[in-house]
């Protein structure tokens, strides 16, 4: 017997059960899992974007807004200044059309290298509740672009903030069904207190976390 095995049937045995579990046992399981039932939901009658803008500045992300994508490159732009960062990145594919040249920055549609300090990717979905971005992995939405640059910058339409977990995850399987290889969320800059319980940022990923908000 392994040590699963051993582990799972003390379990069972805890539970007043013994043997292999019955068919009827893991249906019951199975049907419980497809149903994706939701637990008990917290007090939420906030606005969606307001409370995802006061959780995000909780966790050390910054917040800007647009109006519209074509805002984008020139908040951006700003924000490197105002921080002494290169007016260079990398980006998702999604989001190179902009007219960043405009705007002095130099972007390249890849993945992200080690020696890339800038990062832009769009996000899948946010959560409200928690200040969260959510982001899957692909083939045009590598996950190296927001987790190796120092700096992650994230453009996000506000009409993809849902106000809990559970909601993204209901958005995920309509618009998906399948999972993709990784779903990454990210809330604020890399932290740990591993050493001394000193809060260290950029400790495994990004120091700096900025979000755009685009209104349309």
């Amino acid at each position: 017997m392994s040590s699963k095995e051993r582990i799972l049937g003390r379990i069972r045995e805890r539970q007043g059960r013994s043997g292999e579990p019955a068919e009827a046992e893991i249906a019951a399981v199975r049907a419980h899992l497809a149903a994706h039932a939701r637990n008990p939901m917290p007090h939420d009658a906030w606005d969606t974007v307001t409370r995802f803008r006061e959780r995000a500045l909780s966790l050390a992300s910054t917040v800007d807004e647009a109006a519209t994508l074509a805002d984008v490159p020139p908040l951006v732009a700003a924000y490197l200044d105002d921080r002494g960062l290169p007016r260079r990145a990398v980006c998702w594919p999604e989001l190179v059309e902009l007219e960043w040249d405009r705007s002095g920055i130099a972007v390249e549609a890849r993945g992200a290298r080690g020696d890339d300090l800038v990062g832009i990717t769009g996000a899948y979905c946010a959560i409200s509740e928690t200040g969260t971005l959510m982001t899957l992995s692909g083939a045009q939405t590598s996950p190296t672009v927001s987790l190796l640059p120092e700096t992650h910058i994230a453009v996000l339409r506000c009409v993809r903030i849902v106000r809990t977990m559970e909601d993204a995850w209901a958005l995920l399987r309509s618009e998906h069904g399948a999972l993709p290889r990784a779903v990454n969320f990210i809330s604020g800059p890399s932290r740990t207190a591993d050493i001394e319980q000193t809060v260290t940022l950029g400790a495994h990923g990004p120091y700096r976390v900025h979000i755009v908000l685009v209104a349309s």
